[in-house]
């Protein structure tokens, strides 16, 4: 029989197709899966009018053979099945799908049928040449009384031809490619028939297409052994291989949630995704609309997995269309600062690229982003009100994260995370909201405050902090080194100002209070200005302070740059010759008897006095918990001081 060329195609273009398209040349086991799914959808919506077929939902099956003698893999249905003219039209002309017409007479019929159409583009069959080399394509159509083959060996054209089939349905017989020896270990096609391979890339790709697909498994069974010459009897197991369904069909987000406890999401949440605990909480979407439909099933983890906070990690949802896997982890469909929820999207909505491996465009995934975004919030908000203890595991694991995200976008989330977060009450004496702060504050105080270290036990002695303790104001303890620049990013509360313990002005002191704290300054302004100088260009100003009580001195800073901002880029910079510093500022308490030794010093012995400014602002750095650029010189002055 004369080969026949493929029709309004060249050989380059089915080349790049089968070299290009796909990304993983595994795929074509799911592409024709698919395909063979697709047929049986037809015969079987056929067969609600057509009572000639014979056939039950339960007979439908898509069977998988393979013959590693022969190196041949067969997939075989008993679907609708394709005449010969079918078989040139559909397989002689690229990008042609017969699915693909199926739907548009369905849609233009005005039919409505429980049927998802899945290859809709036409392009998925010839994915079987990235791993064949001849492609035998044997297929009677419903109704027909007899069957033809169509054989290709790729680009150089086909035959169609007369054949025999006992029933309706398809086999494409694939004569697999020989395997190629290599540096990096070559070409390996034999892989796809082994029986293990094959098994996992169906619980891959295609676990839950609605029919059964049958293969052969090897199941061990124990054995008696009849009792020997001691009268005692034994056992021994035995393999042998078995044909059954090896695919879920029905994955568990699309089963009523009346049907599936949470006990058996969190099993299939440990199962899926390698996690050693049960999740926080498991959120259920089941969405109907005009722009896109899908079910969902959500996991909010317990723990975060080995490596989450490195560049390495990589977020996402699994993406399925109709069951099929799209995409391992599609990263659009959450936000950034949800990365650590994993989960699974099914959407027979989705406009997918020609080979089905990623998103044609994104409105319908837009829309399905959005809506999950407020289903984690909620959920996380609910979690936060009504399982307290569930949520601090949680925020203990995944509150840096939120923190993160607070800052991505030049704090444009700020909104929809500022009542997820957490930070320690020194009153409390645990983590609370910023509402709870809020909610408990006394009459009169103004601002939220917030002091930002590396412990909570630090954080508790800071000088600066004493006269708001006296007043009975609580204080958030922020030990994060990101803390700083999220209490900055939120910048208020319910109209309630964050203020730094410390930054500048605490907002304590009344008029009367601040003229007398600048006369005082003023008449002290020589001593000041004599500090500023004496410690050579290591402070930008030295100020008499308002909110010393009991300690001597204290370091705040001025300008953009806060000593937190200064620790956190000392902490992570690679050697660099312009390290970050804030401008520093040394807080004087003149009420403290070091400020009038200080000031005896300066009227008598100005080497002295110099010697006790150096003093005073290394006790501040170090209160600070910043280092000392000098730790011998800060210790012999000491020493010299005290001796």
């Amino acid at each position: 029989m004369a080969k026949r060329q493929f029709k309004s195609e060249s050989k380059r273009i089915l080349d790049l197709m089968i070299g290009s398209i796909y990304t993983h040349r595994e795929i074509f086991l799911r592409e024709l899966i698919s395909n063979a799914s697709d047929a049986i959808d037809k015969l079987c919506y056929i067969s609600l009018t057509d009572d000639k077929i014979g056939l039950t939902r339960d007979d439908f099956r898509i069977e998988i053979e393979r013959d590693e003698e022969k190196r041949t893999l067969t997939v075989s249905d008993n679907g609708v099945g394709m005449t010969a003219e079918e078989l040139e039209g559909n397989l002689g002309v690229i990008a042609r799908s017969g699915s693909l017409k199926f739907k548009g007479e369905l849609e233009q019929g005005g039919a409505d049928a429980d049927i998802d159409i899945i290859g809709q583009f036409g392009v998925g069959f010839y994915s079987a040449f990235m791993v064949a080399k001849k492609v035998t394509v044997v297929s009677r159509a419903y109704g027909s009384d007899s069957a033809n083959v169509w054989e290709s060996s790729g680009s150089d054209g086909y035959t169609v031809s007369p054949a025999e089939r006992a029933g309706y349905g398809t086999d494409v017989i694939m004569e697999l490619k020989d395997d190629a020896d290599g540096e990096d270990g070559g070409e390996n096609y034999s892989e796809f028939l082994d029986e293990h391979t094959l098994y996992s890339l169906i619980k891959k790709y295609s676990d839950y297409i609605r029919w059964p697909i049958i293969m052969e498994v090897t199941k061990s069974h124990r054995v008696e052994v009849p009792p020997g010459k001691d009268g005692k009897s034994s056992a021994t197991w035995e393999s042998r291989a078995e044909r059954e369904a090896v695919n879920s069909r029905v994955p568990i987000w699309q089963r009523p949630k009346s049907e599936v406890p949470d006990e058996d999401c969190f099993k299939f949440f440990r199962e899926q995704f390698g996690a050693e605990r049960d999740p926080v909480s498991v959120v259920r979407v089941s969405a109907e609309g005009a722009a896109v439909s899908y079910k969902a099933m959500l996991f909010i983890p317990s723990k975060a997995p080995y490596g989450y906070f490195t560049r390495e990690y990589e977020p996402g949802l699994r993406l399925y269309t109709s069951g099929v896997l799209i995409m391992e982890r599609c990263d659009s469909l959450l936000p950034e600062y949800f990365r650590f929820v994993r989960g699974v999207v099914d959407s027979a909505d989705l406009s997918l690229n020609i080979s089905r491996e990623t998103l044609q465009h994104d409105r319908q995934l837009k829309t399905i982003a959005s809506n999950l975004e407020k289903k984690v919030r909620a959920e996380l908000a609910r979690l936060l009100e009504h399982e307290p203890e569930k949520y601090a595991g949680f925020y203990e694991a995944f509150g840096l994260q939120l923190k993160y995200g607070l800052l991505s976008d030049f704090g444009a989330h700020a909104e929809n995370l500022k009542d997820l977060l957490l930070f320690y009450s020194r009153k409390a004496e645990r983590p609370v909201t910023l509402a709870e702060y809020a909610k408990n504050m006394p009459e009169g105080q103004k601002y939220i405050y917030y002091a930002c270290g590396s412990g909570i036990a630090a954080l508790d002695k800071l000088p600066q902090a004493e006269p708001l303790r006296e007043r009975g104001y609580d204080i958030l303890y922020m030990t994060d080194d990101i803390d700083d620049f999220a209490a900055r990013a939120l910048g208020a509360f319910d109209g309630k100002e964050l203020r730094s313990v410390t930054g500048g002005d605490l907002g304590l002191s009344g008029d009367e209070e601040k003229r007398e704290l600048e006369r005082t300054e003023a008449a002290h302004r020589e001593l000041l200005d004599f500090v500023k100088e004496s410690l050579g260009g290591k402070i930008s100003e030295a100020r008499l302070s308002g909110k010393l009580v009991s300690a001597p001195a204290c370091l705040t800073a001025k300008g953009g740059v806060t000593l937190e901002m200064e620790r956190y880029f000392s902490s992570i910079r690679a050697e660099s010759p312009e390290p970050v510093r804030a401008e520093r500022v040394l807080e004087l308490n003149a009420a403290h008897r070091l400020f009038g030794t200080l000031k005896e010093a300066y009227g008598t012995d100005r080497e002295r006095a110099a010697k006790y400014a150096e003093l005073l602002y290394g006790q501040s750095v170090l209160t600070a918990g910043l280092q000392l650029d000098d730790a011998a010189r800060f210790c012999e002055v000491v020493s010299e001081l005290t001796a």
